[in-house]
């Protein structure tokens, strides 16, 4: 029997509860092709889910996003292919091994351009970031669109997208860092809505893509114009928000919500399909990576939770 080296958790808890374990290569059914994994980012909703966020079936290998090489499978083999998976380390085993099973209909070729290690830290952060722009808020040229976290991975993804769709973008987040929004606003030393309407002529932007929410909930719908959108993907702190509803149905403005975990295997390998394309064109662009070991685990969960850097953290599982 082939087996594998993996990452996996048999209680919630901080990233400590992960243990790294020899397991058996998984069976492939009809319809499911094996992927040996080159690459595999961590992001923050890995670090929530072994923490018990997600209520993941347990024991379970984490991991969402990935890039490899698809070793069995009909039509696939010996193909380079990147993306996410359905369910990945919630109610299926994740990425955070040496290989795992995708569906077919979920497979998505890797640009050559790119390396392993840059096309597995695309997945999930482009994902919502597509999703929320494009998909839930149909996202139009010469728009305005405010983008909360706009230094997070997420943030940033969405930051780009929206600039190749044509759409102008204020960014905000805690500190002051290099940002490619077009207006940056530090929250902690300005008052978000204000700063908005001053730089959209009092209107207040198209659309806001909050990757914050929780107490930046509020200020966003604030910072809306009339008919704005708001499109809402996470929640920082306390899920449960308050604002002025007179206010809202007065303002005509839609609130849409976005959980990419509930995207299916076809649709994620559609968006990648179309970001392909985008990375291609040069209108897309990776963040620069810090490379584990899958013995590693720990500390890679540990910088991820802490947040101690901007570079997306990436598992090598066969080796650094």
């Amino acid at each position: 029997m082939k087996t594998m080296k993996a990452l996996r958790f048999e209680k919630y808890g901080p990233p400590s509860v992960l243990t790294i374990q020899e397991l058996p290569v998984p069976d492939l059914r009809t319809g499911e092709a094996l992927v040996e994994l080159h690459a595999s980012a961590i992001n923050p909703s890995d670090v929530k889910n072994v923490a018990g966020v997600f209520k993941a079936s347990l024991p379970r290998i984490p991991g969402r996003d990935f890039a490899g090489v698809v070793v069995a499978g009909d039509g696939w083999k010996g193909k380079e292919v990147w993306g996410s998976g359905a369910g990945f380390g919630v109610w299926r085993d994740g990425a955070h091994a040496q290989f795992i099973v995708v569906s077919s209909d979920g497979l998505s070729e890797k640009p050559a351009l790119l390396s392993m290690e840059e096309a597995s830290t695309v997945g999930v952060p482009y994902l919502a970031a597509w999703s929320g722009l494009v998909d839930a808020a149909n996202i139009q040229a010469g728009e305005t669109v405010l983008i909360t976290g706009a230094l997070g991975a997420v943030g940033r993804a969405a930051i780009q997208i929206a600039h190749w769709k044509s759409a102008k973008v204020i960014g905000a987040d805690i500190t002051d860092q290099p940002s490619d929004a077009d207006v940056f606003i530090n929250i902690k030393a300005r008052e978000l809505a204000a700063e908005v309407k001053a730089l959209t002529d009092g209107k207040g932007a198209d659309l806001v893509f909050d990757a914050v929410g929780g107490a930046m909930f509020e200020p966003c719908l604030k910072s809306l114009r009339l008919g704005g959108r708001q499109v809402a993907i996470t929640s920082a702190g306390n899920g449960r928000v308050e604002f002025n509803l007179v206010d809202f149905y007065h303002n005509q403005q839609r609130l849409v919500g976005v959980d990419t975990v509930k995207l299916s295997s076809p649709a994620i390998a559609n968006i990648m399909d179309k970001l392909r394309r985008g990375f291609e064109d040069g209108h897309l662009r990776t963040s620069p990576v810090e490379r584990w070991s899958l013995d590693q685990a720990i500390d890679a969960y540990t910088a991820v939770e802490k947040r101690t850097s901007l570079n997306k953290q990436v598992f090598i599982p066969h080796g650094t």
